[in-house]
């Protein structure tokens, strides 16, 4: 009853129109201020919004989610390496999960 094929062939269709009207479309650079910015942002907010849920849900305990996520943020802020705040995250889910286990 369901045609793989058209799906593929509807989903080839649709990435292949967003990734090539706007090039047909828009030939002169855009000067536009406001547009430039907000095309500035896009990848870091849907990379951003695709990534916090996953860190939420990832763990056993959503708290411990969060915790690591505002561990990272906060040594981001102060400049660490990728590799401390990424490791440092992990650090902290385990010992909020591993607490968690013991007291409750």
């Amino acid at each position: 009853m369901h045609n793989t094929y058209i799906y593929i062939l509807c989903m080839a269709a649709v990435t292949y129109l967003i990734r090539v009207l706007p090039l047909t479309l828009i030939r002169k650079p855009i000067k536009n201020k406001t547009v430039r910015s907000f095309l500035y942002y896009v990848p870091y907010v849907t990379l951003a919004v695709m990534t916090f849920p996953a860190i939420v849900e990832s763990t056993d305990y959503a708290i411990a989610g969060v915790l690591a996520f505002i561990a990272a943020l906060v040594l981001a802020y102060f400049g660490k390496s990728l590799l401390f705040v990424a490791v440092s995250s992990c650090v902290v889910v385990f010992v909020t999960e591993l607490l968690i286990r013991l007291f409750c």
